[in-house]
């Protein structure tokens, strides 16, 4: 008896974060369901840099190709997709949700990375700006973040709406002063 009135009063033993994790994992048997892929998940939660709890939910199996075409936009779907449920049903908890399909994401960072450092080098070389193609805002942290390790180079996003170019220029070498001019 107790197994009834617990599903309809709520268990005490239950806390916000199981059962925030539990309505992220029925979502997301629920989509897979539904779009008809043949995929499994790992769930995890651990908390984000923020100390905030993070969902990590880790495609594999026969169709995750279908989720890394086109640079990821079904991933970055399911993300968007399972974050605003997330956000319409539990509007105070700030629980984040990360999807990825063995390792994707660090891939294609790794190789963002790579494209920063190359262009990075031509403007340098050249002496002149170089651009990025439209990013994601993720993206183009990832790149940002990148290139602020080194001072010899700036960045900045250009454009409008969401998806933005990332402008690659040589920093100014500090200009001389009146006083270093005259002497």
């Amino acid at each position: 008896m107790t197994g009834i009135l617990s599903r309809i009063f709520g268990s005490k033993k239950r806390n916000e974060g199981s059962e925030v994790e539990n309505f992220i994992r029925s979502t997301t048997e629920g989509l897979l369901e539904r779009a008809q892929f043949d995929l499994n998940f790992d769930m995890s939660c651990d908390p984000d840099e923020q100390g905030y709890p993070q969902i990590v939910i880790n495609f594999s199996g026969p169709d995750e190709e279908i989720l890394k075409e086109k640079e990821g936009q079904v991933i970055d779907a399911f993300q968007l997709f399972l974050q605003r449920v997330l956000q319409h049903h539990f509007p105070d908890d700030k629980t984040n949700v990360v999807i990825d399909c063995n390792g994707f994401r660090e891939e294609s960072n790794q190789a963002l990375i790579e494209l920063a450092e190359k262009l990075k080098s031509v403007a340098l070389e050249k002496g002149k700006s170089v651009y990025i193609r439209a990013l994601a805002p993720k993206d183009r942290k990832t790149v940002h973040q990148y290139l602020a390790n080194d001072d010899r180079v700036r960045s900045r996003s250009v454009g409008d709406g969401l998806f933005k170019k990332i402008k690659i220029y040589p920093a100014k070498q500090s200009q001389p002063t009146e006083e270093s001019a005259t002497d």
